[in-house]
């Protein structure tokens, strides 16, 4: 049984001090023990919120690092650095590293394969551009996401391993995949898993939805069979949208 994730992406945003504050703020309040909840926070924030996880219901997360573990690479941060901070799950190829910041497939294997060298968790970000969609070219650009940033990984990696599915179009724009969208594509994730890497490896990966997902709509979402899970991005960022995303379980 997939243990059902949500994930928050603050991506940049909250000083330090600021995301001590938001991380307080949620353990204030009872979070569903049968969801996995996730706070992925900007690399200066990490120490801060590292040091108010103790007995925390939040597990820790980075947005990004690059694959060396040391070395003459100005700016980046390493596997061995996050893994020295606590951090649990590294966020990998999200659709603003690859648009804006030219990442490519090469690059965001490696990292990938670091994330797990390093005993962490990552979760794969794949999704296809408005243009792709309405060319009917989404499974061709998801599926050569996942073949080119998942190759070398073995059937058992698939247990740490959570892909999230990111249309791009439906980022920060209030656009949503509808759930039978959403469901459509995981479907075929797990599908080409299973086609690549063994039945095993596609029961065990998590697979998320993520774009526009708010307290109004996760619970659709939610309730697809090969949905595991979100990644959230402007909807993490208070305490009570948040804790929301995270007990949407609750009345079930």
């Amino acid at each position: 049984m997939r243990k059902p994730i949500i994930a928050g992406n603050w991506k940049m945003n909250k000083t330090p001090y600021q995301a001590q504050v938001l991380v307080k703020q949620i353990d204030e309040y009872e979070l569903d023990p049968a969801v996995e909840a996730v706070v992925c926070v900007p690399a200066i924030d990490l120490q801060a919120v590292n040091e108010v996880l103790d007995g925390s219901q939040l597990h820790l997360g980075a947005q990004n690092m690059y694959f060396e573990d040391h070395g003459a690479f100005t700016g980046e941060i390493s596997p061995a650095m996050l893994k020295d901070l606590e951090v649990e799950y590294v966020i990998i190829g999200h659709s603003e590293r690859r648009e804006i910041f030219k990442e490519d497939d090469a690059l965001i294997q490696k990292k990938v394969a670091a994330v797990l060298a390093n005993g962490m968790k990552p979760i794969l970000c794949v999704g296809e551009t408005l243009e792709e969609r309405v060319a009917g070219e989404e499974e061709d650009k998801v599926r050569g996401q996942l073949l080119k940033d998942l190759e070398g990984l073995k059937p058992e990696d698939f247990e740490k391993v959570v892909i999230a599915y990111e249309p791009i179009w439906a980022i920060g724009t209030g656009k949503t995949a509808s759930a039978d969208d959403a469901e459509a594509m995981a479907a075929f994730i797990r599908k080409t898993v299973g086609e690549t890497f063994g039945k095993e490896a596609a029961e065990r990966v998590r697979i998320q939805y993520g774009g526009s997902v708010k307290p109004d709509n996760v619970r659709e979402i939610m309730s697809m069979d090969d949905v595991d899970g979100a990644l959230v991005g402007g909807a993490s960022l208070e305490a009570p949208s948040f804790i929301s995303l995270v007990n949407y379980r609750e009345d079930l």
